[in-house]
């Protein structure tokens, strides 16, 4: 993989001088904070640790091992107790064919015990996070790295500390971690994030009319968890409907963009977003999963009564998805593909080639992604240069995912959204004109001298 234009070797070479001045920049954390929250995880740890070696199911590992107490964070006696002595059915297998215990395949599970070990795995690692943090700190500020030659999609990556590695979509585990970090003093975190960034780019190769204009028009989350929960009025005001929305984004139609297949899907609907809390969202969805491995009550009017028929009627949707729905759009996958295997290499739009061995997924998402980056590194460098020539206090001190992350002075607010805006959305698409779908950015604002945790979304205009 290369840069194959100079064009791209400039935007790499002015993108490292631009992070490099958000690395020299740096991050305030709340070191007090990061040890009282030690002192409360580990705390939570031991308490759940011992209701697990107090419960039925522990005592039963041990019964099984001669008494032998057992190691609960030992993966192989875990799956032995499961597999061998319990009997359980393998749900899923580790790449080298050996029976999983990922986090995905105990929540399938859905044992108690289980489900508490998995809570005390979440403590552990919201610690590690807040450890590189401690360990990493200078005089109580972290300087993150942020690297542009390590990934094989040219997006970029951070180490000492991982900045961009914060958890997302685990909403507690995301403010613990967020809530050590701080801006200068008297400035607040100013967050531009790009809407829908890489399916709108992933358009722009496609050229797909049904993709574009749900985009920019319609609601693809929305119509397809009609189709998938089987809702005939849908309204997305509705809290219910509104979660379903979001299981469907996240559990079905980001997946499929990004390679997966219905039975991924279907396992990832059932058992990671719709096992809604006992009491909430009852009116039509009631509980999706329960112990017996049954849906809702509402999917059994509808002709769903197990996951096994749950499955294939995610299968049936992905055939819809891709057969009719965006059927352009799976044509440009097929042919990227046949380009690749004639060629040995793909190109991206931003001027990079990507070649070497790549599965199917690879090939089509690669360069959908690389380009999607280059958009936010192009806003990045030319967003440096406008801080630096109208003399703002406010500084970019970093990017995660697609967006970038403001040091800002409050009374700079208005001048920097209006300035990024038009970097984000409109100078971007007059550098590459490839860029055939509009570009839309959301802000969000941390309270002056607040933490990164205590986000609250603004408008821009």
């Amino acid at each position: 993989m290369h840069t194959n234009t100079k064009e791209a070797y400039k935007l790499l070479h002015d993108g490292i001088l631009a992070l490099e001045q958000a690395e020299r920049q740096g991050l305030q954390i709340d070191l007090k904070y990061i040890e009282k929250t030690f002192t409360d995880i580990d705390k939570k740890v031991e308490e759940l640790e011992n209701s697990i070696y107090a419960s039925k199911f522990y005592k039963k590992w041990k019964e099984s091992r001669n008494n032998k107490k057992p190691n609960i964070y030992s993966s192989t006696q875990l799956s032995k107790y499961l597999y061998d002595v319990r009997g359980i059915k393998v749900k899923k297998e580790t790449k080298k064919g050996g029976r999983s215990t990922d986090e995905e395949t105990l929540r399938l599970l859905n044992i108690p015990e289980l489900n508490t070990f998995l809570e005390i795995k979440k403590l552990k690692k919201v610690k590690d996070y807040l450890d590189q943090y401690k360990r990493e700190q200078v005089n109580g500020i972290i300087h993150p790295f942020f690297n542009l030659h390590s990934v094989r999609t040219f997006r970029s990556s951070s180490d000492r500390p991982n900045f961009q590695n914060v958890p997302k979509r685990d909403k507690e585990s995301m403010q613990i971690v967020r809530r050590a970090i701080y801006p200068r003093k008297g400035h607040q975190f100013l967050e531009l994030d790009y809407s829908q960034l890489e399916v709108r780019i992933a358009a722009c190769y496609s050229k797909d009319k049904k993709l574009t204009d749900d985009i920019l028009n319609g609601d693809m989350h929305g119509d397809m968890a009609k189709e998938i929960f089987k809702i005939r009025n849908f309204d997305r005001s509705t809290p219910e409907h509104n979660y379903l929305r979001a299981a469907t984004k996240n559990g079905f139609v980001f997946p499929q963009f990004y390679g997966s297949y219905y039975k991924n899907c279907a396992i990832n609907l059932a058992c990671e977003w719709c096992k809604l809390p006992q009491g909430r969202f009852k009116s039509e969805t009631g509980v999706m999963i329960n112990k017996n491995n049954y849906l809702s009550d509402h999917l059994i009017k509808k002709g769903l009564g197990s996951f096994l028929l749950f499955e294939r009627h995610i299968q049936k949707i992905e055939d819809y998805f891709w057969g009719e729905r965006y059927n352009v759009h799976a044509d440009w996958r097929d042919n990227i593909w046949n380009e690749y295997q004639k060629n040995g290499y793909v190109t991206s739009h931003t001027g990079f080639t990507f070649q070497g061995v790549m599965s199917r997924n690879d090939v089509s998402n690669y360069p959908v992604q690389g380009a999607a980056f280059h958009c936010l590194l192009w806003s990045l460098i030319e967003g440096t240069k406008a801080f630096k020539r109208e003399k703002f206090d406010s500084v970019i001190v970093g990017q995660i995912h697609d967006a970038i992350v403001i040091d800002l002075n409050p009374k700079e607010l208005d001048r920097v959204l209006k300035i990024m805006e038009c970097i984000m959305c409109n100078d971007v698409r007059q550098h590459w004109q490839w860029i055939t779908v509009p570009l839309e950015i959301e802000a969000e604002i941390c309270p002056v001298n607040g933490s990164w945790a205590d986000k609250n979304e603004i408008k821009i205009h």
